[in-house]
């Protein structure tokens, strides 16, 4: 008869050695942004994976070429952000792919933002306003609190598409989760050197990492979200009381850095150009590695207000 921690240690054993068994058939994937192209392959890395963007290109607009709608077709998954950020392009790519595996509403079309609370959301949104999105802020992938709920979620939706690699999705995801937590934990450090500083940014690409460690956008250089910084613009930040409490001026891989680099030249804050998202360089393939980049960045450029 086997004894209870000997039986753990054999089931331990057993479901470990099953985890390692070669799946059955390699599942495709179209990712809409390297974020998610990246956490998948985390979870599943034997999926083959398509992604629509890069970290150098604006998320919101981009073509449906007919390579992406080759790869949508032939799609068992699409992973995208939702709460509009691809309105612009994906309701078309999925049309002209018809592929009725990942049509609104299967289990083959997952969205993000649908699985954790979103900033900013409205009840009204018209032109006026820019490109606002009702749902709420869609760029939550640099968020510490979202990413986990979200990397559930997507753990969960690889398991009801690959049900024979359930093991081996959920190991991974509990090993994942632990180093996720441990990162966390440095970047609440580092929030505590952080927390009251001021930065200026373009768009909210930063905003929930921002915002979780208690950092401040003074100023942002577009007039409305979506719109281009104009000189009129500009200036009004030039003149803005609080520039002096900015250390830096955030800009993200994908966005022109002209208008940062005049604000800069003009008042002497640093503009730095940051990664987006993951963008595959060594030091940016994974999420954490980016947050640790930004964090490390802001505390370089930033003096400690809370040193224990």
């Amino acid at each position: 008869m086997i004894s209870k921690p000997n039986r753990l240690a054999w089931a331990l054993g057993w479901l470990l050695s099953f985890a390692s068994m070669p799946a059955s058939a390699n599942l495709n994937v179209f990712a809409c942004e390297p974020e998610w192209a990246s956490l998948v392959s985390v979870l599943l890395p034997d999926a083959n994976i398509t992604t629509a963007t890069t970290a150098w290109q604006d998320p919101h607009y981009i073509e449906a070429r007919p390579s992406l709608i080759a790869a949508m077709r032939k799609a068992d998954l699409a992973v995208c952000t939702g709460a509009s950020l691809e309105a612009g392009w994906l309701p078309s790519l999925i049309s002209r792919a018809a592929n009725r595996k990942i049509r609104p509403g299967s289990d083959g079309l997952f969205f993000a933002a649908d699985h954790a609370p979103l900033h900013q959301s409205h009840e009204h949104v018209d032109r006026s306003m820019g490109d606002v999105h009702p749902e709420g802020d869609p760029h939550l992938h640099l968020s510490p609190d979202a990413i986990p709920l979200v990397a559930s979620a997507l753990a969960e939706r690889l398991v009801s598409l690959v049900p024979d690699q359930q093991a081996q999705i959920q190991l991974r995801y509990i090993r994942w989760r632990g180093e996720w937590n441990q990162h966390r934990q440095s970047w609440r450090t580092a929030a505590r050197h952080l927390a009251g500083t001021g930065v200026i940014t373009q768009h909210s690409t930063f905003d929930y990492l921002l915002r979780w460690l208690g950092i401040e956008v003074i100023a942002d250089l577009e007039p409305k979200p979506g719109l281009p910084p104009g000189s009129t613009h500009l200036r009004n930040v030039l003149a803005t009381p609080d520039l002096a409490r900015a250390s830096v001026i955030m800009l993200a891989s994908y966005q022109d850095d002209r208008p940062a680099r005049w604000l800069s030249s003009q008042s002497g804050v640093p503009a730095i150009v940051l990664p987006g998202t993951v963008t595959g360089q060594p030091g940016e393939e994974t999420l954490e590695q980016v947050i640790n980049l930004i964090v490390d960045t802001l505390l370089n450029h930033q003096e400690p207000t809370n040193v224990d």
